[in-house]
């Protein structure tokens, strides 16, 4: 016969109240049965953990020993059985999330982000920053567990859900024609007024899923656009509208991102929001996983457009 947790559990009643009609009562059971379990123990250890008197119950040295080894291990079980069940309902854990460098700048993902360490303390993240090409690399190589991205075409590995919408916005300089009495704020413009001025942009390799976009739009205004110069960070590009080299067509989210001489204002144009997406690996989807896609999207949903 094997050592069992429930022999454990027995002798721990007994030696708590040094009593076996007590400690029968405690474990809901008659005192015969207990006393039988004890003598099983006993011959499974090869030693007596009790002295047995009518008057009353001792622990032996042995039963001493037991006792501190017997707390500890039934501590290490419950709790060992406490991660399993939080990890199974997705509440403990390491989740690692790739983020665009834009992505924090929205107001919704910080406090969704926040909400979800709120309400899920014992889950560690590992925020990544890296593009939108570069954490579909990751996913596909178990990097990542999620990843934050703009719309893009993914490998069928992967599976991505909307998750809001980052309106673009056209970025100019202060002195742009097209900005004459007008208020930056107020502002709005359709593309079409810009086919004749240079742009700059992402480049295509940026990886920011940008590009193709911006392309599309300009497209589907009627022109070409004639691009000047490209770059890879937003922050560059803003500062190459302020030294006047072109206009740029970014995420309104990027506006947080200051430079004299440089303004943004809204597009009118159709289709003129780039859509953030959630992407995972289709195979790769864990309690911990839903649980976080789970409340990032009832706490970015109701502010994202359809």
């Amino acid at each position: 016969m094997a050592l069992e947790l429930r022999h454990l559990r027995y002798f721990l009643a007994v030696a708590d109240t040094l009593h076996f009609g007590r400690a029968a009562e405690r474990l809901g059971m008659s005192q015969p049965p207990l006393s039988q379990q004890i003598r099983q123990l006993e011959t499974l250890i090869g030693a007596h953990l009790f002295v047995r008197s009518h008057r009353r119950v001792q622990l032996t040295p042995a039963g001493q020993v037991l006792l501190e080894q017997a707390r500890d291990i039934l501590q290490r079980v419950d709790t060992a059985m406490d991660m399993v069940q939080r990890s199974q309902r997705g509440e403990s854990g390491e989740l690692r999330i790739g983020l665009t460098r834009a992505t924090p700048l929205l107001p919704q993902i910080p406090r969704a982000f926040f909400a979800y360490r709120q309400q899920h303390p014992q889950v560690q993240l590992q925020l990544r920053e890296m593009n939108s090409l570069r954490q579909i690399d990751a996913l596909l190589a178990d990097e990542l567990d999620v990843g934050i991205i703009r719309k893009r075409v993914l490998p069928p590995e992967l599976v991505a859900k909307r998750l809001l919408d980052d309106p673009l916005a056209l970025v100019l300089h202060a002195t742009h024609p097209a900005l004459a009495g007008k208020d930056p704020a107020s502002a709005r413009f359709s593309l079409r007024q810009f086919a004749l001025d240079p742009f700059v942009g992402f480049s295509r390799d940026a990886g920011a899923g940008i590009h193709d976009h911006v392309i599309t739009l300009c497209r589907n205004a009627g022109f070409s656009p004639r691009i000047v110069q490209e770059a890879g960070e937003s922050s560059t590009l803003i500062s190459l509208v302020a030294a006047g080299l072109g206009v740029c067509v970014l995420p309104s989210s990027c506006s947080h991102i200051q430079v004299e001489g440089a303004c943004f204002v809204a597009l009118s144009d159709r289709g003129a929001a780039s859509e953030i997406q959630l992407a995972w690996r289709r195979e790769a989807v864990t309690p911990l996983l839903r649980q976080f896609i789970g409340l990032l999207k009832r706490e970015v949903g109701p502010v994202a457009k359809s």
